[in-house]
């Protein structure tokens, strides 16, 4: 079973993703969604945040060499990173959306060492806002972002032109492809479900549902 399907799986598996097809959920943005995606849920999963702790190592170390520290996107990547990097051996850091208003008004929060070169955690990517807020306050710092990882994504071109944009590159490990198919496999959702899955997923990626 390959690394996406594996994690895929394993959200399915602890609740982290739920499926509704016939009873959407609506996100914040209004649009609304057969999915809804918590990923905080595998905190209370020692085996399951185990398994995307190492994943994200992986990725990490595939795909930005060199990476000298972990920076965690508040609140959902915070607890990822700290796990991150414990297995990698590497400080941690992780980055309000936006400063503090009191005490040394910080947005970033550990030991910022201008120059050294870090990786962005996050939990989920929709439009890539949130991980590109991260990397600005990095780029601000004078840190060098060599890329951001996630455990999930939607796929969305709007995220792949922001990140091409920002000069950013991203990996996720895993996706709404690999979800669906793992909540197939699973029961979870019906054959005749997928094509409304399918459309959904195609809409919001051409920008149709915003």
């Amino acid at each position: 079973m390959s690394l996406e399907n594996k994690i895929a799986k394993a959200l399915l598996d602890v609740g982290a993703v739920t499926l509704k097809p016939n009873d959407q959920f609506t996100w914040a943005s209004g649009i609304k969604s057969p999915i809804y995606c918590d990923n905080r849920i595998t905190m209370s999963s020692p085996t399951i945040r185990k398994e995307i702790a190492q994943g994200l190592a992986k990725a990490i170390e595939e795909n930005f060499p060199g990476t000298e520290a972990v920076a965690g996107t508040a609140t959902a990547g915070i607890p990822h990173a700290a796990w991150v990097s414990d297995i990698m051996e590497l400080p941690m850091m992780y980055v309000r959306s936006k400063a503090k208003e009191h005490g040394r008004g910080n947005q970033i929060e550990g030991k910022v060492v201008p120059g050294q070169k870090v990786v962005v955690i996050e939990d989920l990517i929709s439009t890539g806002g949130s991980s590109l807020v991260a990397v600005e306050a990095l780029h601000k710092a004078g840190l060098e972002v060599l890329g951001v990882v996630s455990i999930f994504t939607y796929g969305l071109r709007k995220a792949e032109q922001a990140f091409e944009e920002a000069d950013i590159s991203f990996v996720s490990l895993t996706n709404y492809d690999a979800l669906t198919t793992a909540a197939k496999e699973a029961g979870m959702i019906m054959e005749e479900d997928i094509p409304m899955l399918s459309k959904w997923h195609n809409d919001l990626k051409s920008g149709l549902l915003e």
